[in-house]
């Protein structure tokens, strides 16, 4: 299902012209909110990426990306580059155990944990928050290192895709379309049972986006078998 598709069907169903301009954006706002409560709701591996990184001697701070939502994992890269080449992954801890455990400058090594600190500041002499977000590290760096951070992030929404496609629209367009519809008949202010209605049917494909992404994504059948259903 393509953004102009969307757009076509919800007006069909709920019979009703919205209006979309820059002015007053509703059907693109609608559309947006129901990506949040998806991308919210279930872990797919597609909503997640990685990226490589440094760490600098002495810094036990590394920015996140500007995208950046939650960790997925983090790991130290020993030996970058090399043959010998390992991958160490840390344990995500609260600020304060990290604080407790590695309170001084000379608390440094190969980092064991680390833990959302909070949002970064520009300099000096007017500083501001900004909405990166940043990683502590204990202990601090005792070494320049390669770490790889895996997070998940909002994929591109379908309503700035310069080809109309996105990856809910073009493989699980029954959420995209019922949690839009969902917002649509609370904007048109609908009755409660058809609301209702929308809202079970919203659930239902959720139920399938969770089914794929929090079980089969997780899952072979080598290691946990086939599924079966019991002969009656």
């Amino acid at each position: 299902m393509t953004y102009t598709e969307l757009i076509t069907a919800v007006s069909d169903y709920c019979e009703n012209t919205f209006t979309n301009t820059p002015s007053q954006p509703d059907m693109d706002t609608m559309i947006r909110q129901a990506e949040q409560r998806i991308f919210n709701s279930v872990q797919v591996a597609y909503f997640r990426k990685n990226m490589l990184g440094t760490l600098t001697i002495g810094n036990k701070y590394l920015s996140t990306p500007d995208d950046f939502l939650s960790p997925y994992s983090l790991a130290v890269i020993e030996d970058y580059g090399t043959a010998q080449e390992n991958y160490l992954f840390l344990l995500n801890k609260d600020v304060n155990f990290i604080r407790e455990a590695y309170p001084g400058p000379a608390d440094t090594g190969l980092p064991k944990h680390y833990g959302i600190f909070g949002p970064t500041t520009t300099a000096s002499p007017n500083p501001t928050i900004t909405n990166e977000l940043t990683l502590i590290l204990g202990p601090s760096p005792d070494a320049t290192y390669k770490v790889e951070l895996h997070y998940y992030y909002y994929p591109e929404s379908i309503v700035d895709s310069a080809t109309g496609h996105s990856w809910l629209g073009d493989n699980f367009d029954i959420a995209l379309f019922c949690g839009t519809m969902m917002e649509a008949i609370t904007y048109m202010k609908g009755e409660p049972d058809t609301i209702a209605n929308y809202k079970e049917r919203y659930e239902s494909s959720m139920f399938l986006l969770k089914n794929l992404g929090d079980g089969k994504q997780r899952m072979d059948a080598y290691r946990d078998g086939q599924v079966r259903n019991p002969v009656v």
